[in-house]
Parts: structure tokens; sequence; C-alpha cells
């Protein structure tokens, strides 16, 4: 994700704010309402700590009647028996809406999972709604096949929706990664049962709203927040659901595949952790710019982000002048209030986040690693969860820092001598999702970035993005892929019709 560049009105955000009122219900057949047994839980703002109102806390039941409608709504074609050109327009006017709503879309997405606002609006919002808008246009424009059989057969290559789609997104990036599972799920002519994380479930629930206003038939996509143990398990475990689109922790990506096995043995997608490799070799023909990259690729989104390089590998020629650089940048990263439009570092999701990332720190001082910046709490007096921007040096490949995905702002700045032992500690991963490559030299950038697994290599750069590129890892980072036209094939099912011609 990229940082926006610097916005030249600041509204009064915190105003604004204290006025929005959330509403956490389910929102099934079209129509918002409580949970089956009327449970709720409590949602507090990790800005200021404080109550932003109960969310419905769904269970297996109302799991159930939210597949029931999708299944009811797929099965009488009020959407999926929609021509291309028909969805499209739908989702078009989707997409317009998102934009439409874009400053109060963006107020909730800061007060519920503590990113500034500043990237909430110029990132997350129309992220979002360019997913949408692009899936809408690409769904008219997927050819089928004809396949290159014998004179007398005709064998036609068609894609079909699969039927009832089960989208289980987490707390991070919560619009753009529901976007990228609804753009594709329903131009294809899915219905979908979205279960958000219950760290920050308000935007999806607001989102589905927004498709109704545009004319997406009720029934067709659902919403049931509640915990994952619970909605999203009866969700995976559903016998009605034909396929899983998740994004999480490795941990529960291994859950969704049992789940699979012990019902319909439904397809699952998973896009899981990551702990990126960012290699910075002494011919980079800029280090200053390499370091300052590092830093603000890791602590954008508080590092909360699956993808953010956090291990940075330096080559032991110009680690000093890295370090350096990267402990002035992190002087520009204050954590600060999500509220004020100035703030690059936000708030931590919640307090269950907040001491995992300081005990992941406790951790990495423990085993020797050197805290270069950071490492303690912050704002404390506010009520909120912020964490200082952190940089450990001195740190080895067999650390729980360099190995763990601590999902916080922290960096681990791991030495290396040549090409041959940058190569060896990058892989040396269960993760890989994405990596990066600082070099001058054009054979080295291409050598290295063969022979890095990961889903993506970054040269010269980090994070460049765009919906149009596929997005996901290999090993434990999972599989399949979101955004790009390759997305697609998650969400439909290839059907063959072989005739036989009468010669």
């Amino acid at each position: 994700m990229h940082e926006p560049h610097a916005q030249t009105t600041s509204p009064n955000w915190a105003d604004r704010a204290a006025a929005v009122r959330f509403d956490g219900r389910s929102l099934i057949e079209g129509q918002r309402q409580a949970s089956a047994h009327g449970e709720t839980f409590a949602k507090c703002s990790p800005v200021h700590g404080r109550l932003l109102g109960p969310v419905a806390r769904g269970s297996a039941h109302d799991i159930d009647v939210a597949v029931r409608s999708a299944r009811a709504a797929f099965e009488d074609k009020r959407w999926s028996g929609q021509p291309p050109a028909a969805r499209k327009a739908v989702m078009q006017r989707w997409a317009d809406l998102i934009l439409a709503n874009r400053e109060e879309l963006a107020l909730i997405e800061t007060l519920d999972m503590g990113k500034p606002i500043s990237h909430s609006l110029s990132v997350d919002v129309p992220a979002a709604a360019r997913a949408i808008a692009w899936y809408a246009e690409a769904v008219d424009k997927i050819y089928g096949e004809v396949a290159p059989t014998g004179p007398n057969d005709l064998a036609l290559i068609t894609r079909e929706p699969m039927g009832v789609i089960g989208a289980i997104v987490p707390w991070n990036y919560p619009m753009i990664m529901a976007s990228w599972k609804l753009g594709p799920a329903l131009a294809s002519g899915n219905s979908v049962v979205l279960k958000p994380s219950e760290k920050s479930p308000y935007t999806a629930l607001r989102l589905a709203e927004l498709a109704l206003e545009a004319g997406l038939p009720e029934g067709v996509l659902n919403v049931v927040p509640g915990f994952g143990h619970e909605a999203g398990e009866a969700l995976a475990l559903h016998p009605d659901v034909d396929a899983i689109g998740f994004t999480g922790s490795t941990r529960v990506g291994r859950r969704m595949l049992a789940y699979s096995a012990q019902s319909n043995l439904k397809r699952v997608y998973n896009e899981l952790g990551g702990k990126s490799a960012f290699l910075v070799f002494s011919d980079a023909n800029d280090i200053e710019r390499a370091a300052r990259t590092a830093v603000g690729s890791v602590f954008f989104n508080q590092g909360e982000s699956c993808n953010a390089p956090t291990r940075v590998l330096v080559q032991q020629d110009v680690l000093a002048e890295v370090l350096a650089v990267m402990g002035d940048e992190a002087k520009s990263w204050p954590a600060a209030d999500p509220l004020n439009s100035s703030t690059r570092l936000g708030a931590v999701v919640d307090e269950a986040q907040l001491n995992s990332v300081l005990g992941y720190v406790d951790q990495g001082l423990a085993e020797g690693a050197q805290l270069l910046c950071g490492g303690h709490r912050a704002l404390s007096e506010t009520g909120g969860h912020y964490v200082q921007p952190t940089i450990f040096s001195g740190v080895h490949n067999g650390m729980a820092i360099a190995r763990e995905e601590i999902f916080g702002p922290v960096i681990s700045v791991i030495p290396f001598a040549d090409e041959a032992e940058a190569i060896a500690i990058a892989n040396d991963s269960p993760y890989g999702l994405q990596a990066s490559v600082w070099s001058g030299q054009l054979d080295r950038a291409h050598r290295v970035a063969r022979a890095l697994r990961a889903g993506t290599v970054h040269v010269n750069q980090y994070d460049e993005d765009d919906i149009t590129v596929p997005f996901g890892g290999v090993k434990q980072s999972g599989n399949g892929r979101d955004k790009s036209l390759h997305a697609f094939d998650k969400y439909t099912e290839l059907k063959t019709t072989w005739l036989r011609i009468q010669s």
C-alpha cells in the first residue's frame, strides 16, 4: 500500500468522529438484524479506547441463515442469471457510491482499526472502489475456449460461478481485503457470505448497504460479524458453501484446510502471513532511498501488513550507513492521533495486539538483539493502543523476531556478507509472500529475484501496487491469488461441453 500525498485541507475529524453512529447488526437478506440469540460483543476504538457500540455476535445459526439466503439467491438466478453487462452496471454504481461516501467510510475505518485518517481516505477507500469497478469492467471480457479436438467434435470450455462463497477477511485492511474478494466473486455471478474480523467489522457492513443501494439483489451479499472460532468456523464448516476465500494468519489458514476436509471438501484459498526480506546490496544506486523505503514500508499501517518487509538484509559494507538513515527516518514516524491529518503512524488494533508486539520486543532483547530505536508503548494517557516505531540491529535469522510475524511497527536488520548468503537468509523462512532487491547491477537484480522464493519480488522499490497484478505467496504464505484476472480462477468452475457432430 502506498502512503498518500499530504492533504491540502484538514477537516476536524475529531468533531466528525463524535457524531458517527455505529450499527453492528448483521446484514442478511437485505435487512439489518440482531444475532439469533441477541448476543453482542463490545467494540472499542484503538484510537482512544472508547466504546464504538455493540456488534452482533454471529453464531452457527446466523451463518446458516445467511448461507441459506445466499443459496436461494444463487439458485433462483436473481444475480447469477443476469447477463454480465447487467452485473457490471450494478457494480459500477456500487464503486461510485463507495467514492461518494468516501469520508464516512474513511472515518469508520480509522475509528475501527486505528490507521491514520489520511491513509484511510487516500488509500483504503479509493483502492476498494477501484477493485469493485475493475472487476465490474472485466466481467464481460472473460471469454470461453474451444478445444482443438477432432473434426467431428466440438468441445466448449466455459466458466461458471461456483455458487456460495464464504469470504473471511482480516482487520488490517478491512475494506481493501473485502473488495479483493467481493469484486471477482460477485462479478462472476456468485452469492457471498462475508465474515469480517471482530476487530474491525463496521466498514464491511456499510459496504454491503451501499451494494444494496446500487441495485445488488437482496440475499446475494450477506455480512455476519462475529468471532473466528464461532461465526468463522461455522462458515468454513458449512456443507452448502462451495469455496472459502480467507485472508489471515497461517495458524488459522491451517484450520481452514481442516474444516474443508471435515465438511464438503470445499475449495479453500488462503492468503496468509509473511516475513518479507528486503535485500540492500552495497552496489545499490541510492542507499539512502533504500533505507528510507524500508522504514516506510514497514511502519505504514502500523506494521500491520502481511507483506511488510520486516527483515531488512544489509550488506556489511553499507550496514552503518543504512542503520544511520533508518534511525533518522524513524523519527518522522512518531505514533500519533490517527484523527490528525498529518499522522503517519496510528494505533495498533487492540490491547491484545499491543501486548503481542511488546512481547516480541522483549523477546528480541532477551535473544541479544540491539534496540536502535523505539521498543515501548506510546501515548498510554490517551487510552489508545500505540507502539513506538522500533528498529533492531544485530539480528540473526534464528531469532524469533526474524522468523515470526510480529504484525507491528518492528524492523529486524540482518547483516550479510555476499549474494549467496543474502539469498540463503532470505529464503530461510517458512513464509514467501514478497521480497525486495536493491542493486545497481541489472544482472544481480535478475539473478537474485529469480532465486528468491516469493510471490512478488520488487526491484529497487517496494510495494508498488495495482489491482491488475496478482497478490499472494508461496510456502506458508498461502495459495491462490487475490487481484488481477487470476482471481477469477478462485471463484469460477471450468465446464466442458462436448458435442458430437454427425458427418
